[in-house]
């Protein structure tokens, strides 16, 4: 599980500018970003590289649809658990590193933890589930079958609140 008690580091307005730019699309050459943000191309390059380095910018993916590789069921899992010591590390670490699984979240309440999964059948599906009623330490499950998904960029930078924006901007944004 990562520490969401991460201090934040000193971001200004033209870093969260660069952020949001590259969230949009990390394709656009440093020329482009450097006109759009009135900086200079090595502007943008060293406040790349130090957002890198701090941690605010993890990597550079690819963003590939799941439906053009036939993962076109989409289950959300309810995951009951026994509560003992340390179960949320070894059981969420468990459960991410099932072949399907996409992401995992560990939550209070009724429900331990949820897992998100693609798979391209329902037996794949069946598959998945008994694989993680297989984990010691889990009681139950409850899935969710997804009919249809909006659309969502996951934009971190553009779609922070106003008041996170201030928090990040006065270096109050540790979580």
């Amino acid at each position: 599980m990562s520490d969401s008690r991460r201090t934040a580091p000193d971001l200004d307005e033209t870093d969260l500018a660069l952020l949001e730019q590259v969230e949009a699309d990390f394709d656009v050459n440093l020329e482009t970003i450097a006109d759009e943000l009135d900086l200079s191309k090595s502007a943008v390059h060293y406040r790349l590289n130090k957002l890198k380095e701090e941690g605010v910018i993890q990597g550079i993916t690819a963003d590939v649809d799941p439906l053009a590789l036939g993962l076109e069921l989409t289950a959300i899992t309810d995951v009951m658990v026994a509560h003992e010591r340390g179960y949320s590390e070894d059981i969420g670490e468990n459960l991410l590193a099932l072949s399907g699984v996409e992401q995992v979240y560990y939550t209070m309440g009724d429900v331990d933890f949820v897992a998100v999964s693609r798979v391209q059948t329902r037996d794949q599906l069946n598959d998945l589930i008994d694989r993680i009623v297989a984990i010691d330490g889990v009681n139950e499950t409850s899935s969710k079958f997804v009919l249809g998904e909006f659309e969502n960029d996951r934009a971190v930078s553009s779609n922070l609140t106003s008041e996170a924006r201030e928090a990040v901007l006065d270096g109050d944004g540790s979580s």
